[in-house]
Parts: structure tokens; sequence; C-alpha cells
């Protein structure tokens, strides 16, 4: 499965702008009054303008599994880099075959690079904005995630995540390069005690050659 595209809403288009320029590097694709879209990699991230909503998102971007150190030197120059368990700030979760870290973007989204071992993607390039493969997870927030998996099973096809079991609140669907993270609302953002929400989310992705669409209304 891969993320085709990716539309979350902000508070300030401005700002939003600014951070992903500056801070991770993306290049701008196009900009409005009312959105603003880059291209992370293969896959064009756009947010829409909200008002007074502060909404929140969990997203992770692959990078080259041969970066993370040179990423995580190159980020934290920038930003402040979150502590996963004090004082490490590298996560490793070994079940996935992966270690990434966390950084907040300029409106509280809980942001990850994650360097995925199984996946053939080493890069011999300096590490820039440039270097992000794609944006590889999505967080779902919903009340019942066992009833939100199952719907998205049957509807598109998507199943478990054959490297994460399933859990009563927590279930990722998708492959290694892509996920949809299915968590319970109010549940904590991973490595945060922000708590999770749902807010309007709409995603374009590819699964076993079938482009399909799904539109959260938050």
């Amino acid at each position: 499965m891969n993320i085709l595209e990716l539309e979350l809403l902000t508070d300030s288009i401005t700002e939003t702008e600014l951070f992903y320029t500056k801070v991770i590097g993306l290049k701008t694709i196009s900009k409005t009054n009312s959105s603003v879209s880059f291209a992370a990699g293969s896959t064009k991230l756009t947010f829409r303008s909200s008002e007074n909503l502060k909404p929140v998102y969990h997203f992770a971007f692959d990078i080259p599994n041969n970066k993370l150190l040179e990423a995580f030197a190159w980020i934290e120059k920038k930003t402040e880099i979150m502590e996963v368990v004090p004082p490490e700030k590298i996560a490793d979760f070994y079940n996935w075959n992966a270690k990434s870290f966390y950084f907040y973007d300029n409106n509280g989204n809980i942001l990850e690079f994650i360097a995925r071992f199984s996946l053939d993607n080493t890069s011999e390039k300096p590490f820039d904005g440039l270097s992000i493969l794609s944006v590889s997870e999505i967080g779902f927030v919903t009340k019942n995630v066992s009833k939100l998996s199952d719907e998205m099973f049957n509807k598109y096809g998507l199943s478990v995540f054959s490297k994460q079991p399933k859990l009563e609140k927590f279930i990722v669907l998708g492959t290694d390069t892509g996920l949809f993270i299915l968590v319970e609302e109010n549940r904590d953002w991973y490595p945060t005690h922000q708590k999770a929400k749902s807010f309007w989310t709409k995603v374009v992705f590819d699964n076993n050659g079938k482009t399909r669409e799904i539109e959260i209304s938050g």
C-alpha cells in the first residue's frame, strides 16, 4: 500500500508553509489563500485552511534506511526532537524492523521520520528534504478501532499489518510502504501525552494496483 496524497487541516497556512519548507525542506507545489501543497517524495501533502480548530494529527515520513542518524542531526539543528524513553530520542521498533524519531510541527502535529530496514531504499546523497521518500503513515482516530478496521478491510481490502498484532485500542493496516494507524479516541499519541482526536482527513492511496480514496469527516 502506498499513500499517494494526504490532505489535512491547519489554522495557519502561512506558518505551515514556512515550517515545511524551512525546517523539513519540502518543495511547495501550489499555494492559495486556503491551501498549500508540498511534494513529500512520492506523496502530495496538502494542508487546507481551518479556523480555531487546533487540529492535531500524527503522520510519518519514510526516509532512506541508511540515513537515520544523518536525518536526526539535520532536523535537530532546526527544531527539538522528542524523547521517547528518556533520555533516548530514537525509537526502536524491533518487531517492525524499523527505527524512528519524532518532533512537532508548527501546528502541534506529531511528525515522525522512520527508517524501515526491510525496504531496499538506501541513498548515497547527503540528507535533506528531497531525501524524504513518502508519507508512509497516517493516524485515524475512532471510538471503535475494531469496527473501523473491519470496515476498511471490507471496503478497501486493507489487511492488518503483518508485523503488528491487533490490539483492542490500536490496529495497524497496510504494508511496510504504507500504513494506516487506527487508535482509540483519547489514547496518547506516542511518544507524547497528546490525546488523539479525530479531525478531517483525506487520503488517496494505492492498494494492490487500485487507487482508492478515504475521507474522514472528523
